[in-house]
């Protein structure tokens, strides 16, 4: 019988989720970050972490700055006219103009041309979005 090493759970669970935190709470994914550098860690407490942020409400200066990370995966792929797109659907977002659903329809849509497996894992992107 094989037993999943703890850390390497917790790592899996934080990868999953980490900008999906971070569109909360910079400050929680900061924790996050502090706390998986210790010697010994819990996956129950990685998620009591996860939790936390998720019951706050949304902030869109965290949102944008989670897509502003995500953005850095395709910067260097994207084409001009794909980054002013994000960008100006980044702006309409802080401004109220668009729910975030738009910017994570964006990010599947680069997914497809660009593909990312990390990203592709990701809660934010996959379901945890409003």
């Amino acid at each position: 019988m094989t037993t999943i090493n703890p850390r390497r759970q917790c790592e899996r669970l934080w990868a999953a989720n980490k900008y999906l935190v971070l569109s909360h709470s910079n400050k929680i994914y900061l924790e996050i970050r502090n706390y998986l550098k210790q010697d010994e860690v819990r996956l129950d407490q990685v998620q009591a972490y996860i939790d936390q942020a998720l019951a706050l409400p949304e902030n869109p200066g965290q949102v944008v700055n989670a897509f502003q990370h995500i953005w850095g995966y395709f910067k260097k792929k994207a084409t001009a006219s794909e980054k002013e797109m994000f960008m100006a659907q980044l702006d309409s977002y802080a401004a109220g103009r668009i729910p975030q659903i738009h910017l994570v329809t964006s990010v599947r849509e680069l997914l497809t041309k660009y593909p990312n497996r990390y990203l592709e894992e990701s809660t934010l992107i996959n379901g945890g979005s409003k």
